[in-house]
């Protein structure tokens, strides 16, 4: 398999404009409450962070950046795979505000590494579903708490919760809410990963970040 991303068609770029317009209209009419009980969009921190949800929210989290995201901020910046399906996200997320960044922890983990941690550098903030791109749901991998450790920068968990909404038969139950209905994103605290001297020391803060991330998942 190869391992450079697949390259997008004039027609896909046509195809994602229209999809990107879709999911405007659905946004403007969800019924969005964002909860901040620890005042992260009061009083943002100086330094980039990470928005950390589980990949059946993207939906949610993405209605929410659009209505919310803090002024003043170098911009958020996806990460998205390799695959057919990431190109397509990445395409949407262009539409919608976002950049991308091409990668997974199969195929182009290290370039696309390489990538993110020059663009936190550079003040950007990141959105990563650690349990994409094919899950198993749930379940975190390595990439998201590497991540924050090596740049030094908070990660930010988000939860979201439904009304009505559509959820599909894929890995990781993937979720749209139905128009005009009650979509309620919670923002948790930050917190940092701290330097680990063993194996067994990270895998400890892994788990850490992903019973934090699970305690509202559905």
């Amino acid at each position: 398999m190869s391992a450079h991303p697949i390259r997008p068609s004039a027609a896909q770029r046509a195809a994602a404009v229209g999809g990107a317009l879709l999911l405007r209209l659905l946004f403007a009419t969800l019924r969005l409450r964002v909860h901040d009980p620890h005042g992260f969009l009061a009083a943002p921190p100086g330094t980039p962070v990470i928005y950390a949800f589980w990949h059946n929210r993207i939906l949610a989290i993405t209605a929410a950046f659009r209505r919310v995201y803090p002024t003043g901020r170098r911009g958020l910046l996806v990460l998205t795979s390799p695959s057919k399906d990431g190109m397509w996200l990445g395409l949407v997320a262009g539409h919608l505000g976002m950049d991308s960044v091409r990668g997974s922890s199969s195929r182009r983990g290290a370039t696309a590494m390489r990538e993110l941690l020059e663009r936190v550098a550079a003040g950007n903030d990141i959105a990563i579903t650690p349990d994409g791109p094919r899950g198993p749901r749930y379940a975190l991998g390595p990439g998201l708490t590497y991540l924050a450790q090596k740049a030094q920068v908070p990660i930010l968990p988000c939860h979201a919760a439904f009304g009505r909404a559509w959820r599909l038969h894929t890995w990781d139950g993937f979720t749209i809410p139905q128009p005009f209905s009650r979509v309620e994103v919670t923002l948790g605290p930050l917190f940092s990963v701290p330097p680990t001297e063993s194996e067994a020391a990270f895998l400890a803060e892994n788990r850490k970040i992903e019973s934090v991330l699970r305690a509202e998942a559905d």
